[in-house]
């Protein structure tokens, strides 16, 4: 299966705390870090839930 990688570029001041919980989960914690995961239905699905605080890089 393919893999992105998920680099944070917003903060998550101010945020409802699911938006938070979301980035926790994919191993998001500082700004600007980069995460590589497998293109699961899942993640894709949690990236698209945070799509204003994350940019997906190829």
């Amino acid at each position: 299966m393919a893999t992105i990688k998920v680099k944070q570029v917003r903060s998550k001041i101010k945020c409802p705390k699911v938006q938070k919980l979301t980035l926790e989960a994919l191993g998001l914690k500082k700004m600007n870090a980069v995460v590589e995961h497998e293109a699961t239905p899942q993640i894709l699905g949690m990236v698209a839930k945070v799509k204003h605080l994350v940019e997906v890089i190829n």
